[in-house]
C-alpha cells in the first residue's frame, strides 16, 4: 500500500464513490439521488485536502480528507450545487448542508472525511490513514488532530478510541437526525 497526499485526477471518480459509500447513507436525502450526488461529489473533491491510500495496481483503497481556512476535501459551493441539482434544489440543499458545516479552528487539524474500501478493511488502512493526518498536522504545527464520528457508527468509534482518541464534546443534531438518520455527532482529539 502506498499513502500519498493529494488526490490524482484518474482517481476522482472513485474517491467520489468511495465517499458516498461511507457517507451516503446520512448524506443521501440531501445529496441524492446516486447519480447526482456522485457527479456533486466528484467536482466539490479539492485534491489539495486529501491523504490517499493506494493499492500496488494503483487502485483506491482509502481516503482522509482534512478541512482547513482555505478549502475542503469536498468543497462544494452553491454554483456548483446549482449546477448538478438546479437551483430551487441547491439552494435548499446548501440550506440544510449549512447545518451540518464544521468550522476550522486554530487548536485543532480537522479531519473531513476518512473511508475505506469496502474490500480493504481490516488491513490497517484506516490507522495508516490517521497516522498520515497525523502527520500532516505535525506539519502543519498543529497540537492535536479533530474527528467527528456519528453515533450509529460504533466501528470507527471503537477505531478511533483504540488509536489514542478521546471524546471531546457529543452534540445533538434534534430533529435534522429525521434528515440524516443520527442523534448525535462524537467530535474526538488526539495529540499528534
Amino acid at each position: 500500500m502506498r499513502i500519498a497526499t493529494g488526490l490524482p485526477a484518474h482517481l476522482r471518480a472513485p474517491a467520489a464513490a468511495l465517499y458516498w459509500e461511507a457517507f451516503g447513507a446520512k448524506l443521501g436525502r440531501v445529496l441524492g439521488p446516486d447519480t447526482q450526488a456522485l457527479a456533486f461529489i466528484a467536482k466539490a473533491i479539492d485534491p489539495s485536502h486529501v491523504i490517499c491510500a493506494t493499492a500496488p495496481d494503483g487502485s483506491l483503497l482509502g481516503v482522509a480528507g482534512f478541512k482547513t481556512h482555505r478549502s475542503a476535501f469536498v468543497a462544494g459551493s452553491l454554483p456548483l450545487l446549482a449546477e448538478i441539482y438546479g437551483w430551487p434544489g441547491a439552494l435548499w440543499r446548501s440550506a440544510v448542508l449549512t447545518l451540518l458545516a464544521r468550522d476550522t479552528e486554530n487548536t485543532c487539524f480537522v479531519t473531513d472525511g476518512i473511508a475505506v474500501a469496502r474490500h480493504a478493511r481490516n488491513r490497517g488502512i484506516g490507522t495508516a490513514l490517521i497516522e498520515a493526518l497525523s502527520a500532516e498536522a505535525r506539519a502543519r504545527r498543529y497540537p492535536a488532530l479533530r474527528l467527528d464520528v456519528v453515533d450509529s457508527n460504533p466501528r470507527a468509534q471503537a477505531l478511533y478510541t483504540r488509536l489514542g482518541f478521546t471524546v471531546a464534546k457529543t452534540t445533538s443534531i434534534g430533529p435534522l437526525r429525521h434528515i440524516f438518520g443520527f442523534r448525535q455527532t462524537i467530535t474526538m482529539t488526539r495529540p499528534v
